[in-house]
């Protein structure tokens, strides 16, 4: 399993982040708390397009939200 950073994916997984929190009517705050991850690195993802998440953090986000870490990544 990777353990480091992704980099090159970051813009694509933080389009994604802002539609899935969107559909699901879900703030940044909410996904915080339910993620166990903090509030400042999800905000980067969704707004930081230079920022590039781990691979934990995009687990722990994609198991928060019921979806899978592919799901993340937007579709070509």
């Amino acid at each position: 399993m990777m353990w480091g950073k992704i980099d090159g994916w970051a813009s694509m997984v933080r389009l994604r982040l802002k539609e899935l929190l969107r559909e699901k009517k879900i703030s940044m705050g909410k996904l915080s708390r339910m993620s166990d991850v903090s509030y400042s690195t999800v905000a980067r993802i969704c707004n930081d397009e230079r920022y590039s998440p781990t691979l934990i953090v995009l687990e722990r986000i994609a198991k928060a939200l019921g979806v899978r870490v592919t799901d993340l990544f937007e579709e070509e």
